[in-house]
């Protein structure tokens, strides 16, 4: 199968080439200097897009469209555990590690998040990973969601060596997002979807903290979708809309859809990773973790039942955790609940707008027997918000 370069030059979508400030969208809170997972010191990550082949799907062969997207707590040169917490918002999904978090309250070396049949072998990579590189093997929190609408799922193309090849390309600075890694076949409100991130610079207890987050989107009914509490699909004019039919693998794409067809349920699920480097516990994270549930909510996300919703968070701070092996207790003073409110209102902004910046970034893109996913009409969005009052002048 051929890589299609040309599809990769304009899917991939990175930081400098526009995001949804760069629209004119408006969110609420001071974000962090790069507005990313990375704004978190120590924290980094890395990607593996997988995009070959075209045409009819042919399980085993393709076309693929797909990848891993790994986000290191405390960058790949470090694989000492940090506090973490999760939340499931909708269990139709599958993350690894919970039950290490749930007993012991951490995780333990790199998140990963990938393709649904994938998980298995994102985990064995990143374990051979960490056996090559730490001398031992940890127990990782690998996530996913469902990229069969476009790629060959069942031929099982991401493999221990792709993951491993993202986790060789983590790096501090800016994120792409979009198409790219484990979001490269994924949809968000029935428009293309993929890997979004955002930050908040806090202050709490007078100390300043960030807090980032990082999203896989591949869900949302579209006919719900607001944008700056705009209610964006009831206003639409424009946009192609797919007949989605529930029988079909596939929804139907032929011309008599048009405008008129059918969005996809919400369904397809999110994973949602939020890091700080402000000093929680993991009952506090916890805590975190079930507000990141509030900001895919702005979007008017209902959670469908067939939308794994799965939300993970860990905090950088301090450098070593308790935990089975250790001998000593960690010197850990952590931020009192009345100061977490700055943490819980940082995390729901950052998740709405990390989706947005997803939607804004995904670029149109085919797939398997020629299944089309079309991007978020930039101009058509920003006519509807300044329609409604909630266009900022953008900033020369």
């Amino acid at each position: 199968m051929r890589v299609l370069v040309a599809f990769l030059a304009i899917a991939v979508a990175t930081q400098a080439e526009g995001r949804a400030r760069d629209l004119g969208i408006p969110f609420e809170g001071t974000p962090g200097p790069l507005n990313a997972i990375t704004d978190v010191p120590g924290v980094e990550v890395g990607q593996k897009t997988l995009i070959e082949g075209e045409g009819p799907l042919i399980v085993g062969k393709g076309p693929v469209r797909s990848g891993v997207t790994i986000v290191f707590p405390r960058g790949h040169g470090n694989l000492k555990p940090v506090y973490g917490g999760y939340f499931n918002l909708n269990g139709n999904g599958e993350m690894t590690g919970l039950a290490y978090m749930q007993d012991f309250g951490t995780i333990s070396g790199p998140i990963g998040i990938t393709s649904s049949n994938a998980i298995g072998h994102v985990y064995a990579g990143i374990q051979e990973w960490a056996v090559q590189h730490g001398g031992e093997a940890v127990y990782p929190v690998v996530a996913e969601t469902w990229d069969g609408w476009q790629s060959d799922i069942n031929g099982f193309h991401v493999r221990p060596a792709t993951a491993k090849a993202a986790l060789d390309a983590a790096k501090s600075g800016p994120v792409e997002e979009g198409v790219v890694g484990g979001g490269t076949g994924m949809h968000c409100f029935s428009f293309k979807g993929g890997i979004g991130t955002s930050s908040r610079a806090i202050t709490a207890g007078a100390k300043s903290y960030s807090v980032g987050v990082l999203v896989q989107c591949n869900t949302g009914d579209r006919k719900v979708l607001r944008i700056a509490g705009v209610p964006v699909d009831r206003n639409l004019q424009n946009s192609w809309l797919p007949c989605y039919d529930p029988r079909q693998s596939r929804p139907d794409q032929t011309p008599k859809c048009g405008t008129g067809g059918r969005a996809l349920p919400d369904s397809g699920s999110i994973i949602i990773v939020v890091a700080t480097d402000a000093p929680l516990m993991p009952v506090q994270l916890n805590r975190v973790a079930k507000r990141a549930a509030l900001g895919l909510a702005r979007l008017g996300s209902y959670s469908g039942t067939s939308s794994g919703d799965l939300i993970v968070a860990f905090s950088t701070v301090p450098e070593s955790v308790n935990g089975p092996d250790q001998k000593a207790p960690s010197p850990l003073t952590p931020i009192a609940d009345t100061e977490v409110n700055a943490v819980f209102e940082a995390t729901v902004q950052a998740t709405e707008e990390a989706i947005v910046n997803a939607l804004v970034a995904a670029r149109t893109s085919t797939g398997a027997d020629g299944y089309t996913m079309y991007a978020l009409p930039h101009g058509e969005l920003q006519a509807i918000l300044k329609r409604f009052g909630r266009l900022e002048e953008r900033k020369p």
